[in-house]
């Protein structure tokens, strides 16, 4: 791969917020580019179809540029969108929701919400840390991982965090270094609830009594302003355990417009922002309207953070959920906010849900999905005109699977999707969290009906192969025209070049054996060449 820049012109950004261009028949994404820009850019992976590539110079800038904060943007892989002006990275996710509804689900809604975006600073919680011992250096470092690469970036601050968690980077690095693990030490969590600071340090062998008392001395140091607990975890998630202070506040969070308070422990799965988590959670209840006497179901329910709230209103929450500990963990926060009677929990797995199953709950008048990354397309598909709610909001951290299950709902279900609107939960990254209202408007397609839409679907694929490959076939064909054009004007080149150096020959015998004749005419000798 040559090593010599290339110009480009950036045509729009991907889901992972690159620019992209188009340059002999390729598709590039380019690293740190935006739309309407004309950057010099170097491949680091080529495929047949498609390059990925960086920027090596912006020769002329997008209106959306701006100055990274981050002196370590570029390098640190935990940002990818913080030279593009803030208010221009939420109207992107935006258009990323609706060209990925439109695409993939082949759905528009109703309404575009008014994006959620909240403080673009500061906003992050939750960050999982990594920590190194580097022997060439003498020291540790500790942060992210630094784009395409397994090192640790040499940063001394990070503004998505905190200010307090950001100043405690080069402290942490100084007692990792101090450790008689230091070595052993490869993980940092964090976790910042409304009373307390929790740092949980990774370590994969026993510390000691010196161990001990360095972080104590820490926490006793850092912890003046708001306290800050420090954890351990030998092992799994499961062995996590506080270490000192011992009398901290517990870690938790509120969601302050339904007056619950959700604590939890630092290893499980909690939004990372929590001031969004709030808007957030007022929106899909506002779409939700739940009503009191209503039986509703909360798919992936997590610790509660939709259950409980959807409890204050007087309907009664079946909540549903994969994982046992936070299954537990549900229930104590129930109980916690004297919400027991209204709600009850159920671990299952939700991707193996069928018609059977879901109709073996009882009948819900909502339901509100709140699903990982896949999605939750085999619930989607589990519903029948018998079983389905009347109405579904579904949270979703991932726009092309909400993109795919929309379809499912809207194209097969009898759902209409009245709204959909971006939530921006990680400012300065491409992740795009959405929120989206469906509503039951017609019946169920029937088995003939599904069957019928997945042929004429199979048909359409098989055309568009078969008009793919005819055009591949045809550029093929006309290259190799091309080719054989160029093959036959290189050998006409080569027989013009023959014919010129026999004429050249032939010319210069013609000449010595008419000197040759002329010389044995007057007697001389023939001259030599």
């Amino acid at each position: 791969m040559s090593d010599t820049p290339a110009l480009a012109q950036i045509e729009s950004l991907d889901y992972e917020g690159r620019g992209v261009a188009h340059v002999n028949g390729k598709t590039l994404f380019i690293d740190g580019a935006l739309p309407y820009e004309t950057v010099e850019y170097r491949s680091y992976r080529s495929k047949s179809s498609y390059e990925n590539a960086e920027t090596v110079r912006v020769l002329k800038e997008s209106f959306m540029r701006t100055t990274p904060r981050c002196p370590s943007f570029g390098v640190c892989g935990g940002c990818s969108m913080q030279h593009m002006e803030f208010t221009a990275q939420v109207a992107i996710k935006q258009r990323v929701l609706e060209d990925n509804l439109a695409r993939i689900g082949k759905v528009t809604p109703e309404r575009v919400l008014t994006p959620i975006a909240g403080q673009s600073w500061g906003y992050r919680h939750r960050a999982r840390l990594s920590a190194r011992w580097v022997e060439k250096k003498g020291e540790v470092l500790i942060g992210f991982h630094e784009k395409r690469s397994r090192f640790i970036v040499d940063m001394a601050e990070c503004h998505v965090l905190p200010p307090h968690i950001s100043a405690l980077l080069l402290p942490l690095r100084t007692l990792v270094g101090k450790l008689s693990i230091r070595d052993r030490m490869p993980q940092i969590e964090y976790a910042g609830g409304v009373d307390v600071d929790v740092l949980v340090f990774r370590n994969m062998d026993a510390i000691n009594a010196a161990d001990e008392a360095l972080f104590t001395a820490f926490a006793d140091a850092h912890g003046i302003a708001r306290p800050l607990q420090i954890w351990l975890q030998p092992k799994g998630p499961e062995t996590c355990y506080p270490l000192y202070p011992k009398d901290a506040p517990r870690l938790s969070y509120r969601l302050d417009d339904f007056g619950v308070e959700m604590p939890y422990y630092p290893t499980e799965f909690t939004q990372v922002n929590p001031g969004i988590n709030n808007v957030m959670v007022s929106r899909a209840l506002r779409l939700l309207d739940a009503q009191p006497g209503e039986r509703i179901a909360d798919m992936f329910c997590g610790i509660g953070n939709f259950t409980l709230p959807i409890a204050r209103s007087g309907a009664t929450v079946h909540g549903m959920e994969g994982s046992e500990a936070l299954v537990k963990r549900a229930v104590e926060n129930a109980t916690h906010n004297g919400l027991e009677t209204q709600v009850s929990y159920e671990m299952a797995n939700l991707f193996d849900v069928t018609e059977e199953s879901f109709a073996a709950l009882g009948h819900f008048d909502k339901m509100l999905i709140d699903p990982p990354r896949d999605g939750a397309v085999q619930l989607c598909q589990a519903l029948t005109d018998e079983s389905a709610p009347k109405r579904i909001v579904y949270v979703s951290c991932s726009p092309s699977t909400l993109a795919r299950d929309a379809g499912v709902l809207v194209n097969t279900k009898g759902y209409t999707l009245k709204a959909a609107g971006i939530i921006n939960m990680f400012p300065h990254t491409a992740h795009v969290e959405s929120v989206a209202w469906f509503e039951k408007t017609g019946p169920c397609k029937t088995r003939e009906e599904l069957a019928a839409m997945a042929a004429a679907e199979a048909a359409e694929r098989e055309a568009a192969r078969a008009a793919s490959m005819a055009a591949r076939a045809e550029r093929e064909a006309i290259e190799a025209e091309l080719n054989a054009a160029e093959n036959a004007r290189l050998a006409a080149e080569r027989a013009e070049r023959l014919a010129a150096k026999e004429a050249r020959r032939a010319y210069y015998f013609a000449e010595k054996a008419r000197r040759e004749a002329e010389a044995a005419a007057a007697g001389e000798a023939p001259a030599q060449d």
